[in-house]
């Protein structure tokens, strides 16, 4: 049960109606992440695959901030200090929770505001949905610390959401892309003012909430598996996925619905 999980380095939360919300706490310091916070994140957006209770997970920042990233001290300052193996135990690590983010059913929506950089752009990267305030900053800064800007997936997945050209002036500069030129260009979703970013996210999660969460994840996974996917087989693999849909409970209750002129009720099956 998503519900009933003890967080040690984040908050979490799952509401009644499967709304689930993860909050990086640390705000003093711009919420950096840690080895133990990856980690745990990672384990996390793994074991949410098999968590019936939680539908939607929104993905923020406490006080007033998203995410400054990996922390200078506790993860930049050892990391110079580790040998190669170790080294390539963390970066994969570090993957391994953008391949979580992406590999769990639900919808993730990244609420953001203020500092949203490093692995903190990365993660909103991975989200489903992006939310902004005007005063949103993202930057992808590893080449601002000596380190390439291929990070965690970036090179593959920001392509994709704003373009080769932009990514690729954001990945070799580590510039902040900032909240107007993100909407510009697709990376958010949309932006609202601070005082309704949470509002907003949680109306929309909701509204996933309460859709057809099997059909949610198998759009999710289509997104995912069609990347590298040939046109043809593309529509072959979408044809299969959505077979599988017409035989869930849902697409009746949708066709039942609709024939009595009123609103459906998903359950998910």
């Amino acid at each position: 049960m998503a519900r009933d999980y003890p967080p040690e380095n984040f908050l979490w939360s799952v509401d009644d109606d499967g709304v689930a919300t993860l909050t990086l706490n640390r705000p003093e310091r711009k919420n950096p992440l840690t080895f133990e916070s990856y980690a745990e994140m990672r384990d996390l957006f793994r074991d949410l695959s098999h968590a019936d209770d939680c539908k939607v997970v929104i993905v923020t920042g406490a006080g007033g901030n998203f995410s400054s990233g990996g922390d200078v001290h506790e993860i930049i300052g050892p990391l110079t200090g580790m040998a190669a193996p170790e080294l390539l135990r963390f970066t994969r690590m570090t993957g391994d929770l953008v391949k979580a983010m992406r590999g769990c059913p639900q919808p993730i929506i990244a609420a953001l505001d203020g500092v949203c950089v490093g692995a903190g752009a990365i993660m909103a990267m991975a989200s489903d949905l992006r939310i902004a305030t005007p005063k949103t900053k993202t930057a992808f800064l590893f080449t601002r610390v000596g380190l390439a800007g291929c990070d965690m997936g970036a090179c593959a997945i920001l392509p994709r959401q704003i373009g080769q050209g932009r990514a690729s002036e954001l990945l070799f500069t580590g510039r902040v892309m900032t909240a107007d030129e993100g909407e510009r260009w697709g990376f958010h979703n949309r932006i609202v003012e601070a005082e309704a970013l949470m509002p907003t996210a949680q109306e929309l999660a909701l509204a996933l909430a309460r859709g057809p969460t099997f059909a949610h994840g198998m759009t999710k996974n289509q997104l995912n598996i069609e990347w590298d996917m040939s046109l043809d087989a593309a529509i072959e693999s979408e044809a299969q996925a959505q077979a599988i849909c017409m035989q869930t409970n849902d697409f009746r209750r949708a066709y039942e619905a609709f024939a009595g002129r009123r609103e459906p009720v998903f359950k998910g099956n």
